[in-house]
């Protein structure tokens, strides 16, 4: 099975999953990418069931709109049931690195708000130690070459994202060469940088449940 396939597996089993477990008209939580995109082109059949949806960036709001799905504002919405979101990779505690599309502070605030976090992904995913993907940080321009210096003494090669910004204004450093060992401790320790707004790791809050694509099948796993 080529990666699209794989992704395309997984995103119909996390639809199947939400059409069992949503309430009929409860609000879901939408992440960003490109098995999220699966998910969403999914959720289309299903739309009917859903009192709505809180994306987690511009361009998954404008692809569920395109769908004809309702888009809610955060602020708008009392409670969540369910978010579903892929990850850059995932731990075998279900901790993870997101932020790959630089929406990782509207995923970590969506995320913080549903009773239930879905992560769907597929088997390469799936590593022992976190790093090999570089670690998404989010950072107040102004702030760039301080953060950029504390991440360097926390081991890591921080280089800037060339040419984007994050939906709320932001940069993205992402910082290659770590072994995230204690992936709730590095998450607390960057954070606590000046000028962080937030960094890519999901382990304080990880997924609940993880939705795992292989060619053998759709593997289920909970924290």
């Amino acid at each position: 099975m080529t990666q699209d396939e794989l992704k395309q597996a997984v995103a119909r089993a996390a639809r199947d999953y939400v059409a069992d477990r949503l309430p009929q008209g409860a609000i879901l939580g939408v992440g960003t990418g490109s098995t999220a995109n699966f998910f969403i082109d999914e959720l289309a059949a299903i739309k009917g069931r859903l009192g709505g949806t809180v994306a987690s960036s511009e361009a998954t709001a404008k692809r569920l709109a395109g769908h004809g799905i309702r888009v809610l504002d955060l602020n708008d919405i009392d409670a969540m049931g369910i978010y579903v979101d892929g990850a850059d990779e995932i731990d075998h505690g279900l901790a993870m690195v997101k932020g790959g599309g630089g929406a990782l502070t509207r995923e970590k605030i969506v995320a913080a708000v549903a009773e239930t976090f879905v992560c769907i992904c597929d088997a390469s995913k799936r590593v022992p130690v976190m790093g090999r993907f570089p670690l998404p940080v989010e950072v107040i321009p102004m702030a760039r070459a301080h953060v950029a210096r504390e991440l360097q003494k926390l081991g890591g090669a921080p280089r800037l994202r060339e040419g984007f910004v994050t939906d709320n204004g932001n940069l993205i450093l992402d910082v290659h060469g770590l072994s995230i060992t204690d992936p709730a401790g590095m998450e607390q320790v960057i954070n606590q940088i000046v000028g962080v707004v937030t960094n890519g790791l999901f382990a304080l809050r990880g997924a609940d449940l993880l939705l795992l694509a292989s060619p053998h099948g759709v593997q289920t796993f909970q924290r």
